[in-house]
């Protein structure tokens, strides 16, 4: 049976929400960034004024002032784009119980069974639009195809505020001469590999040899020949399926630079400590830690380690980060930014069959896990702030703001 599936994209969405919160805001060129003092001056979002002078995400805050003397800057709220994001995807919802976020501001809908009775795709496409622009005061690009990876590259084919089907009658006219980086999962650096063997658009990309692709890059080059081809039956997920939690991280990028031994410890304290918070809430444990380190030139590295024991105790987090960071980095050399990852989840009542081994090491853990519960539990009803480990009392390698974010 031939899905209809819709990919909706709202256009500037953080921009467009701090111009609902501050309407004088839609009449000038404006951008939303982070706070220069804490080094996060980067554009990430901005308005289609803003748009028209050359103004793109990631760039600086400097860069953007240079092209748009005029732009004015709004600071970030995450707080009220989770809550419109969240509101957009209840009126998705007033149209199909199939509706999978992919990320704050996109979400596919299978609207294959609701064509019925209401219209085709590009009729619940426009439908949808209007909806959301009367209501809501946001505008969305939807793209209408067949699969979910066309639905996506329709909602990026026009913008903002517009209606792109693709079908499989068009989708070669459409899809083929775009640049290969367009397709989802293709990144800067298979770009690049991509390009090397002569492969620019995703229809040369359609038109190689699987076996080739295959060999090359493994499953993931089989993968994007697929999507190339128009080749995704992958399902949208209902809005009643729990989604599996893969990850538990945090990663901050610093006041100043981290130098020594002494501020990587303050830093990858802070971390290890709402890591270890997130992970006892979700009711897991990791079997496996990354870390991701960046430095002032944004060069970065990631290392993992795999654990004996599978933890969310906070100082074990630490303990085996420290290690990984020790094993691996200059110590003498600034850190920009660390992210510390626990990946490969058990739930928390799975017992570590390799404590019974090691009884002083058994009761250290339970020790330690009971100490942690504790601390939740003060926190939970006196603040986040109300127990710090000593280290990170005194540090201004982050401010009061980043300290409370860490925790959202």
């Amino acid at each position: 049976m031939k899905r209809t599936i819709l990919h909706c994209d709202c256009n500037g969405f953080f921009a467009s929400v701090e111009c609902i919160l501050n309407p004088k805001l839609k009449d000038v060129p404006m951008a939303v960034c982070g706070d220069p003092k804490s080094r996060h001056g980067i554009i990430l979002a901005k308005n289609e004024l803003a748009k028209r002078y050359g103004v793109v995400t990631a760039e600086t805050v400097w860069q953007a002032k240079k092209k748009c003397p005029e732009i004015v800057f709004a600071a970030a709220h995450h707080d009220e784009y989770h809550k419109y994001s969240k509101i957009v995807n209840k009126i998705y919802e007033e149209y199909t119980d199939l509706v999978e976020p992919f990320g704050i501001d996109e979400s596919w809908l299978d609207v294959t069974d609701s064509v019925k009775l209401f219209g085709d795709g590009a009729h619940i496409a426009d439908m949808l639009r209007e909806k959301i622009k009367k209501e809501i005061g946001l505008t969305i690009s939807v793209g209408v195809s067949f699969n979910k990876i066309f639905a996506k590259l329709g909602s990026d084919y026009k913008k903002p505020d517009a209606t792109t089907v693709i079908n499989e009658d068009n989708y070669k006219n459409i899809v083929y001469p775009l640049p290969v980086s367009e397709l989802l999962f293709v990144g800067k650096s298979m770009t690049t590999e991509l390009n090397k063997i002569g492969i620019h658009t995703i229809g040369q990309l359609a038109a190689c040899d699987k076996k080739f692709m295959k060999s090359k890059f493994g499953k993931i080059g089989e993968l994007i020949y697929n999507y190339a081809n128009g080749i995704d039956d992958s399902p949208v997920r209902s809005v009643y399926e729990k989604s599996e939690l893969k990850s538990v991280g945090n990663g901050m990028t610093f006041r100043r630079n981290l130098i020594g031994i002494e501020d990587i410890d303050i830093g990858v304290t802070l971390l290890s400590d709402t890591v270890g918070a997130r992970m006892r809430s979700h009711g897991v444990k990791c079997t496996t830690l990354q870390v991701t380190i960046k430095d002032p030139d944004f060069r970065i590295i990631n290392r993992q380690k795999q654990l004996q024991i599978a933890t969310n105790v906070s100082s074990e987090i630490r303990q085996t980060a420290m290690e990984l960071i020790k094993a691996s980095w200059n110590l003498k050399s600034p850190i920009r930014m660390l992210t510390i990852t626990g990946v490969n989840l058990v739930s928390s009542d799975v017992v570590n069959e390799q404590l019974t081994l090691f009884e002083a090491q058994n009761l250290k853990h339970n020790k330690e896990e009971k100490l942690n519960k504790t601390i939740d539990d003060i926190r939970n009803k006196y603040g986040l702030k109300s127990i710090k480990t000593a280290n990170t009392i005194k540090t201004d390698i982050i401010s009061d703001d980043d300290e409370e974010s860490k925790n959202e």
